[in-house]
């Protein structure tokens, strides 16, 4: 199981700002067939160390997560966010 963690620190950080891009984060899911899992989470305590939106997927390996990548629904969410984000990070890891 290849796990896939993004944290987004956006542009635009107001409430309805963060809603808006964990709700365009959640549209995926049911959409991409090789993603097992996601979740989106926003930022409870918002220190100065806080990102704003965190995205956990789960694939089921490195090959589905690149198929995942390079889907159409997943290539569009991702220019969206580009669009209106100031920086990302992300962590891949297996998971037993």
């Amino acid at each position: 199981m290849l796990i896939h963690i993004v944290l987004f620190k956006l542009i635009d950080r107001s409430t309805e700002n963060v809603q808006k891009v964990a709700e365009v984060l959640r549209g995926m899911e049911g959409k991409i067939p090789q993603l097992l899992h996601l979740e989106v989470g926003i930022d409870a305590l918002h220190s100065e160390r806080s990102y704003d939106v965190a995205l956990f997927t789960k694939f089921a390996s490195i090959e589905d997560m690149q198929a995942y990548q390079i889907h159409p629904v997943h290539v569009e969410v991702a220019k969206y966010i580009m669009s209106v984000r100031e920086s990302s990070v992300c962590v891949d890891y297996n998971s037993c």
